[in-house]
């Protein structure tokens, strides 16, 4: 037998734009796969000559499904280079937006991506595995999905101004205060909503049994995991310092300032894919391979701090016996259990009367030319970097996306999985789902985390009416 690549292309049900090969060597066994980011996105560079005031505006239009966690993190960012401290009802609106942002795309994961592979199985046809087929099977279901997400995404058009690339979050703290109507408005919903998310998470730990092959197989490995963290380790999204865990429950490194996050995240480029590969630096490359988002955040949690979402945590952590859970598929439980927690900490934080103050902003002027934003996306750990001049002219950005610090992770998962259910002899659709699966389970965000070092490989074919090449140029 010849080697050959198995080339999944495009990789179906996530957002952005990627390709998985499948190396299998002469005996018919999977030698290695990878996951090749194919779209390139140069936020960082074209962001350099603008005024630092635009950044907000610009870094959220790398996303069109997370834009808030780009406007959250270059916030932060500024407020740094000002050196101002947002006032606390300030602080409290932009923590209400990121937790609906966080609420809409787990949703939008879970019901619209990935929920399929849960009702028809990871070997249905082909054809039945989307929301359109739901529709038709479980239109409750599918209703619920639709719903939730419109709950997340009412609350930042209100408090925020749009939907998509909001307005309303500015350096300092936020446009506009909370109106008792606005308040009362998405209050009112908050029992049905916490109704559905507590229902889609019954949902998913009832069926959990005809999937325990994908659980073993699904990205299970020992992985450092990092994650935002306070002083009393309850879940947290918004602020903190930065800790690095290892798959053992030991702390390896905590109270990291987020300005000082290069001195222990390194960042690897390699050819075959535009995402970049961070990785923690005294663990070297590539065996510093850590992961963010739900999973890493519930690893590091010792509660959520909400009462339903931390009845929740108990149960996920027993998967375990205490210590990290390490299947990748768990990815999926633990997202489930922060949108329980973010439709209650939302109505924590709108109850409070701090958040309804009048004072929602502070402002200033340039006083250090550096400023890093780090914030919890939904994917996990977002950094924003910025270097000005004492003018307020960008000089240089730096941005890590959560998706880019689950690279290796990524990596790692389409190997296992595709050594585990990828037979040459016998390639089947479903096993190939499954190899797609494993890169669900991280929700990538693509568009927005791709990033590339040197010359931009590209080719372009000429082709005739017959679509018969007749002329390559490539530039590498």
């Amino acid at each position: 037998m010849q080697k050959q690549t198995i080339v999944i292309d495009p990789v179906t049900r996530i957002e952005g734009h990627a390709k998985i090969t499948i190396d299998i060597d002469e005996s018919g066994k999977v030698e290695d796969a990878k996951i090749h980011v194919t779209q390139y996105r140069g936020f960082e560079k074209f962001c350099e000559g603008r005024m630092y005031t635009e950044m907000p505006a610009l870094t959220a239009r790398t996303c069109g499904i997370c834009p808030v966690s780009h406007v959250v993190s270059a916030t932060k960012a500024i407020d740094e280079i000002l050196d101002v401290t947002p006032p606390k009802a300030g602080l409290n609106i932009r923590k209400i937006v990121n937790l609906a942002q966080i609420l809409q795309s787990h949703t939008l994961n879970f019901y619209h991506l990935s929920c399929p592979d849960f009702i028809y199985g990871f070997d249905a046809p082909k054809e039945d595995r989307n929301i359109f087929k739901m529709m038709q099977t479980h239109p409750q279901m599918a209703k619920d999905g639709i719903n939730l997400r419109a709950f997340g995404q009412k609350i930042i058009e209100s408090l925020a101004g749009k939907r998509i690339h909001p307005t309303g979050l500015i350096p300092g703290g936020a446009a506009h205060k909370i109106e008792q109507s606005q308040k009362d408005e998405i209050l009112e919903q908050v029992p049905t909503m916490l109704k559905i998310a507590q229902d889609a998470l019954e949902f998913f730990r009832d069926n959990l049994h005809r999937f325990q092959e994908e659980i073993d197989y699904l990205g299970s490995y020992p992985s450092l995991f990092m994650a935002i963290s306070n002083e009393e380790r309850t879940l947290e999204h918004y602020d903190g310092k930065l800790l690095f865990m290892d798959s053992e429950g030991n702390i390896l490194k905590d109270n990291i300032e987020p300005r000082d996050y290069k001195e222990f995240i390194g960042e690897a480029v390699e050819k075959f894919s535009y995402l970049k590969s961070p990785y923690y630096k005294p663990l070297g490359y590539p065996n510093g391979m850590y992961r963010v988002g739900a999973l890493a955040r519930l690893n590091i949690a010792k509660s959520c701090g909400t009462p339903v979402a931390d009845k929740e945590l108990i149960k996920f952590k027993a998967l375990n016996g205490g210590k990290p859970v390490l299947n990748t598929f768990y990815y999926h439980y633990a997202r489930l259990i922060e949108m329980i927690y973010a439709i209650e900490k939302i109505e924590e934080l709108l109850k409070s009367d701090d958040t309804m103050s009048d004072n929602i902003k502070s402002t200033s002027t340039i006083s250090y030319e550096r400023g890093v934003g780090c914030s919890e996306a939904p994917r996990g750990t977002l950094f924003h970097e910025y270097h000005v001049t004492k003018d307020g002219i960008i000089t240089g950005v730096n941005l890590i996306i959560a998706t880019g610090n689950n690279n290796l992770a990524m990596n790692a998962g389409v190997k296992q999985v595709a050594q585990r259910f990828v037979d040459a002899k016998n390639i089947t659709d479903g096993a190939l789902n499954r190899v797609e699966a494993v890169i669900r389970c991280f929700d990538p965000c693509l568009s927005c985390s791709t990033h590339a070092l040197g010359i931009i490989s590209s080719k372009v074919e000429i082709r005739d009416h017959n679509k018969k090449i007749i002329k390559v140029i490539q530039r590498s």
